[in-house]
């Protein structure tokens, strides 16, 4: 910083000894000969890669990379083949005023049904999974639009944290969470992977989208279990509220995936779109050992074909 100073001194015309002189008065003991020892010595190793990792941060400001921590920033360095360390990468993130994004408040969206007849909670919290399609989970939230509120409903896979389906529509009713369920089961089959009747478990709070007639016969017509965890205890859905929250956080508070005031749907939409995609296919997720929902999944189906393989 006074090298700097000192050629900043030096480029409006000051002399360099007039300028250290002055310096030392002011108890800054720096003689001319080491400012022009400064200036002649090259670059070490360290200053070198420091900047190459510098411009690579800088490079991530405005792209959804640029929203990681210090730990998942590591993990995504070396996924590009740069050799750093959580400490090397805590200080250059510092120097570039890099601070990955935080969560804000929740909101609470559920509203109970008032019959009081729902599923019981098949999953007891735990939401782990030994395969993909065994255990879903589904929540929706809100956003705030020009045009007025737009809900966007989600259904998760617990195995590889994929979002397997989404959907967005201006009115909370049945067909906002239906219609992702719907869309889940058409990808899964699509992809080669289709549900089995009898091996899934669909989890959700106790709204009262999820607790109607109409969502319970479509489940129970697909050969899906219902599971309800108990009304205002956002534990019971725990994993879902996590990946609302990334997502308010990461897509809708941000400018990264739209660079303007939310509208209208369509505004919403095409966000989402871009964030489920980047979050599926990119995003580094700490509880999946740095990697992406696909690359897990696909390592799952990679495994067990070749467990099925005939030796």
């Amino acid at each position: 910083m006074i090298m700097g100073f000192i050629d900043q001194m030096r480029a409006e015309g000051h002399a360099v000894e007039s300028v250290c002189r002055v310096l030392r008065q002011e108890g800054c003991q720096i003689a001319a000969r080491t400012y022009r020892a400064w200036r002649h010595r090259s670059a070490s190793a360290r200053d070198t890669s420091d900047a190459v990792l510098l411009n690579v941060l800088h490079d991530l400001v405005g792209t959804p990379e640029g929203l990681y921590g210090r730990r998942k920033m590591t993990a995504w360095l070396r996924r590009q083949g740069h050799q750093v360390g959580a400490g090397r990468v805590d200080r250059l993130m510092r120097v570039a005023g890099m601070n990955g994004v935080r969560r804000g408040r929740p909101v609470r969206t559920t509203i109970p049904a008032q019959d009081g007849h729902r599923a019981g909670d098949l999953l007891n919290r735990d939401f782990t999974a030994a395969a993909p399609n065994t255990k879903w989970v589904a929540d929706f939230t809100y956003v705030r639009t020009w045009a007025g509120f737009v809900y966007v409903a989600f259904v998760l896979d617990c195995y590889s944290q994929k979002v397997v389906a989404w959907h967005a529509a201006t009115s909370k009713t049945t067909p906002l969470v239906l219609t992702p369920l719907r869309i889940a089961l058409w990808e899964r089959d699509r992809a080669g992977h289709p549900v089995q009747p009898g091996e899934l478990i669909a989890h959700s709070d106790a709204g009262s989208q999820y607790t109607s007639l109409r969502f319970a016969e479509h489940l129970a017509a697909e050969g899906i279990a219902a599971s309800i965890g108990t009304v205002a205890d956002a534990y019971d859905n725990a994993l879902m509220e996590c990946v609302i929250g990334l997502y308010k956080t990461e897509c809708i508070t941000t400018t990264i995936f739209h660079d303007s005031p939310y509208k209208t749907i369509a505004d919403v939409e095409y966000a989402t779109a871009g964030w489920v995609e980047w979050y599926n296919n990119r995003r580094l997720h700490s509880s999946l050992a740095m990697t992406t929902p696909a690359e897990y999944e696909t390592a799952y189906y990679a495994n067990l074909n070749r467990e099925l393989a005939p030796a």
